[in-house]
């Protein structure tokens, strides 16, 4: 596998991990609620995994070429988006709200495999992303020349997504005022994501 597919991958992988929506706001305000960055992004590393999962194995194709199966998963992503964000709104996360439970951890991670699971683009632009890096001359196969570039994704993302929850804990944590508004938000970003996936659908 050439060093300039995986460079030019990771460059736009990169470009798109660092471009916030609802995985940051998710990521934030796990940051703001406390120690919940790492199963936070746990999860959603989950749902970025199942997605390459399903594209390597080619069941991708299959579920894209039934507009009514996106249809669905959309709806249902859009409507647990939007669930979570008024959820925040209603109830926003502050420094020094901590939770101790074991479970506490485990929803958290559910959470986050909910949100990058269940929506519908994360699945598209790793379909649309990945066999755009490949050789098929190469001697790996498309499955593992895929894989490799599933695998750079994950550990960038998951990099960042780290840094970006233990930034917003550590600059936050002594300004109340400041992560009650980054809180609303993050909701806020979590509701508008929602209804643009459901206008989309329904328009």
């Amino acid at each position: 596998m050439e060093m300039s597919f995986i460079a030019s991958f990771w460059l736009v992988s990169f470009l798109l991990i660092i471009t916030p929506g609802a995985d940051w706001a998710y990521t934030i305000s796990a940051g703001i609620n406390g120690r919940r960055v790492i199963p936070a992004v746990a999860g959603l590393m989950s749902g970025h995994l199942l997605a390459t999962l399903i594209v390597v194995a080619g069941i991708g194709v299959l579920i894209a070429n039934h507009p009514q199966a996106l249809s669905t998963l959309t709806l249902l992503g859009a409507g647990y988006l939007m669930w979570l964000g008024i959820a925040i709104l209603r109830h926003p996360p502050t420094p020094g709200a901590q939770q101790h439970s074991a479970g506490s951890w485990n929803r958290w991670a559910l959470k986050g495999l909910c949100i990058s699971g269940l929506n519908p683009k994360v699945f598209l632009l790793f379909l649309a992303l990945l066999p755009q890096f490949t050789d098929p001359q190469g001697s790996w196969s498309l499955a593992q020349q895929m894989s490799a570039l599933g695998g750079i994704h994950l550990v960038t993302c998951t990099l960042v997504y780290l840094i970006v929850g233990y930034c917003s804990r550590a600059i936050l944590k002594t300004r109340p005022h400041v992560a009650y508004l980054i809180s609303m938000l993050s909701g806020s970003i979590m509701i508008l994501t929602a209804s643009i996936l459901i206008y989309g659908e329904l328009a």
